[in-house]
Parts: structure tokens; C-alpha cells; sequence
């Protein structure tokens, strides 16, 4: 088969069109005909040799794809309500950017009706993500305020939209004046323009000097002194990744008095079953959203898959909105 391979540590050109044999799935797992590939951060500081895939899984970039079940176990198929030959897009821990894939059944799900695989393979890893940390460890429910960092982001893309379908009042930032209308119209109740604004006043200035109950953070680093200082009491910060720095320092005598959680989690490591509550969930609470038309996927690029390369480089531009994807023939 063929497969896009990190062919050593560098720039996206290091990204080329191999063949690799195709993989064979063992128990609990099927294999997949992978028709579009998400492309993620992840991806990006894998293949700057930053974020090194789990032990056992693929070398092969990639954490989720869209395409049919070409093989499984057909009484555990059916026990999951799929079958061969259907639709579907998976959650997978490397191994996406091929044109076979295998993935953990229990981390597949049945492509929302009406939508493409392009679109299908751009949910899994956010939409696992964002729902394992906004809803499991940030505790968000209705009538609650939430802060999305980085709100154009395919994290915040998403995000704006499961917060806002759960009815929270949604807060993001953005880097630009049109980036943050992409965020509005996307359901959030305003955007901060942090090159322009100082996020944590503008939070407090459009809360009434309330502060928000949550805050999905993409930066740590400097960021999170300033994010302790716009959270309510009771308040939660879910820190998801450490673009800005992996050191902070903060008022902990405000995380006291206020009674703030700060916590965090990476996804890709965690065990099947962990990840297998996530797609029950999602399967049971979000997918009617999606097929409803209340949270839609939002694609900005669609590249083949030999031009990887280009999806890494305009990734790492941050000029996207939204989700960037592979296709591999027809999608």
C-alpha cells in the first residue's frame, strides 16, 4: 500500500510517498480502506521528532481516517452495530496517513449521515478530545461560561460548536479581526483578537468582571497566569497541549480562595477502553448534533495525500480555520 512516511526529522518536505505492506489487524481490531486522512498538531511535532507514536503503534503519521471496514470479526461488528463494508471513521494512534489502516473497533463509529469521508475523518480527533476535556475533566454544563483558546483551531472549531450545543455561553480568542468572526459565526458569543487585545481584560470586561466558569487551554506556558485570573469561583482550566511553554507560574493563593481545578490530559497514549467510553458517548450525545445539522464540520483544505507536505506547511502557517484532510482516490 501506499503511505505518507516521516523520512527523517525536519520541515514538512521530510514527508514522502512510500509503500509499506499492508497491515494486518489482531484481535479487537479491523481493517480499514482508508478513502481521507485527518491532518493534526500532533502530526506536525511527530514528524519534527517531538511526539514520539506509543509503543506498538505505526511509525506512519496519522490519528484519524474515514474509509470502509474491509475486515473484521463479523459477530463483533454486528455486537457494535457495524458491519463490513460500511462507512465509518476512527480514532487511531498512527498509521492514518495510508491507504490502509488498521484501528480499535470500539474506536470506530459509523460515518454521520449526510456527510462526506472528507468530512468524517476530520471528527475523530477532535471531537474525542474536545469531549473527553471540556465535558469529562472541565465538567461543563448548560448555563455555564467557557473560554476556547486558539478558536479556529480544528480543536476550536469544534469546540465553540459542542460548547455552544450544550448550552454554554462561549468566549474564544483568535489571532486575527476575520478569524474572529469565523468564530462568532460558529456560535461563539464573542472573539478576542489577542494580537490586539489583552484576552484576559477583554474575558472580564464581557463578563462583567465575572470571569468564566471554564477555559479549554491550547498554550499553557504565560498564558496560564492570566487564565487563573479570569476564572469564577469553582473555576476549571483544562490545559490540552503546551504551545506557549511547559512553565508557568501563577497566584496559587487565588487557585485557594477561588477553589480553581487546573488539570489537564494528552490523548493518544490512553488505552482502548478509555477511549472506547469516549466514542459511546459521542455516538449517543454528538452524532445526532452532527446529523441534525447543530455542529458541522469545518474543512479548510483538502489535499492528496502525495502532497502532504503542503497540508504540514499550511498547517504550521496557522492561516486555517478549521479542519486540513488527505484524500486517497475518492472522498
Amino acid at each position: 500500500m501506499q503511505a505518507v512516511e516521516i523520512t527523517q526529522f525536519g520541515a514538512p518536505d521530510v514527508l514522502r510517498l512510500g509503500q509499506r505492506p499492508m497491515p494486518v489487524p489482531v484481535a479487537g481490531e479491523v481493517l480499514l480502506r482508508v478513502s481521507a486522512s485527518g491532518v493534526n498538531r500532533p502530526d506536525v511535532l511527530q514528524r519534527k521528532g517531538a511526539y514520539p507514536p506509543p509503543i506498538g503503534a505505526s511509525d506512519i503519521p496519522g490519528l484519524e481516517v474515514a474509509g470502509v471496514i474491509e475486515q473484521g470479526d463479523a459477530a463483533q461488528l454486528a455486537a457494535a452495530g457495524l458491519q463490513l463494508g460500511q462507512r465509518v471513521c476512527a480514532l487511531v494512534s498512527g498509521g492514518g496517513y495510508a491507504q490502509y489502516c488498521v484501528a480499535p473497533l470500539a474506536q470506530c463509529l459509523p460515518v454521520p449521515q449526510g456527510l462526506t469521508d472528507v468530512q468524517a475523518a476530520s471528527l475523530p480527533e477532535t471531537f474525542f478530545t474536545v469531549w473527553s476535556n471540556l465535558v469529562d475533566r472541565g465538567r461543563l454544563v448548560a448555563g455555564e461560561s467557557v473560554l476556547i483558546q486558539g478558536g479556529t483551531s480544528g480543536i476550536g472549531v469544534t469546540a465553540i460548536q459542542l460548547a455552544r450545543a450544550l448550552g454554554a455561553r462561549v468566549f474564544a480568542t483568535a489571532g486575527s479581526d476575520e478569524k474572529c468572526a469565523a468564530c462568532v459565526a460558529l456560535g461563539a458569543a464573542a472573539a478576542i483578537n489577542y494580537k490586539a487585545h489583552d484576552f484576559q481584560a477583554e474575558v472580564m470586561r464581557l463578563t462583567n468582571e465575572l470571569g468564566v466558569n471554564l477555559i479549554l487551554d491550547m498554550v499553557a506556558g504565560a498564558y496560564v497566569a492570566r487564565e487563573v485570573q479570569c476564572l469564577q469561583e469553582d473555576g476549571r482550566l483544562v490545559i490540552i497541549a503546551v504551545q506557549g511553554g511547559v512553565k508557568s507560574e501563577f497566584d496559587a493563593g487565588l487557585v485557594l480562595r477561588r477553589r480553581l481545578t487546573i488539570t489537564g490530559s494528552t490523548l493518544r497514549p490512553r488505552p482502548v477502553a478509555f477511549k472506547a467510553a469516549i466514542a459511546q458517548a459521542l455516538r449517543q450525545h454528538v452524532w445526532p448534533l452532527i446529523e441534525s445539522g447543530q455542529i458541522q464540520p469545518v474543512i479548510h483544505s483538502v489535499f492528496a495525500a502525495v502532497d502532504a507536505a503542503g497540508a504540514h506547511a499550511l498547517m504550521e502557517s496557522n492561516q486555517h480555520v478549521g479542519k486540513i484532510v488527505l484524500t486517497w482516490g475518492q472522498a
